[in-house]
């Protein structure tokens, strides 16, 4: 039986910690092996800057204030799974924090994670996925981060409609990637992320160009394509 007090501390102290929004999907069979024990999963979402992302320019790229911006939201979503898994221990349940921004090495299934934090939001009815690859908010748009806890406290999941292709003839997105790696494929449940993105191709264009603001693995003119087109 769902303790819906609990329920409420927890969702008090995600917002109160700094979640814009927050989402509760049970994603079973999305789930790595070890992590089948834990089946619900809370999408904790936070908000970008509105002002920083208008400052990404689709000829010469983010600012350098982009590459600090999304690092350090990153960390806060860390530091909020943080603080809700400690939550959940101590209410005696098991729960387990993917990081906001996570690319495990694999020669065999290159630039994935232990759990797809987009597929947590969509599941949890907080938006959908776009041709970018990109989850794009209800209320927000684009310009969100995102992070996950799984758990095996029971949570209040509701089913929601998975939206496919809300994108339908846009191609902004496609149009504007300096390194052509968007195919301009809608995204629907179940499509790999390569038949959307060339990853590589991303990424590789990223280190080249935008090395010097940062990490080199930030771009971020998908982001600012959409959001002008909302």
């Amino acid at each position: 039986m769902i303790n819906m007090n609990r329920i409420n501390d927890l969702r008090a102290l995600l917002l109160n910690e700094g979640a814009t929004r927050i989402g509760f999907s049970m994603p079973v069979n999305k789930l790595k092996t070890e992590f089948t024990d834990t089946p619900y999963a809370v999408t904790v979402l936070v908000r970008l800057s509105k002002k920083i992302i208008s400052l990404i320019n689709e000829n010469t790229g983010p600012p350098h204030i982009y590459y600090h911006h999304y690092r350090t939201v990153n960390t806060l979503i860390d530091q909020i799974t943080l603080k809700a898994v400690l939550f959940i221990q101590n209410e005696g349940y098991s729960a387990v924090a993917i990081p906001a921004s996570q690319t495990i090495p694999d020669k065999n299934k290159p630039h994935h994670s232990d759990f797809s934090h987009k597929i947590g939001a969509v599941m949890s009815g907080l938006g959908r996925i776009g041709k970018s690859s990109l989850f794009i908010c209800n209320d927000y748009g684009p310009g969100v981060r995102l992070g996950t806890i799984l758990t095996d406290m029971e949570l209040p999941v509701t089913d929601h409609e998975i939206i496919n292709n809300k994108c339908d003839n846009c191609k902004r997105c496609v149009n504007l990637c300096p390194a052509n790696a968007i195919k301009g494929n809608l995204w629907q449940e179940g499509i790999d992320v390569h038949a959307l993105v060339d990853v590589s191709a991303c990424n590789e264009y990223m280190r080249e160009h935008y090395m010097g603001i940062g990490r080199g693995s930030v771009c971020g003119i998908c982001i600012k394509a959409c959001s002008d087109n909302l």
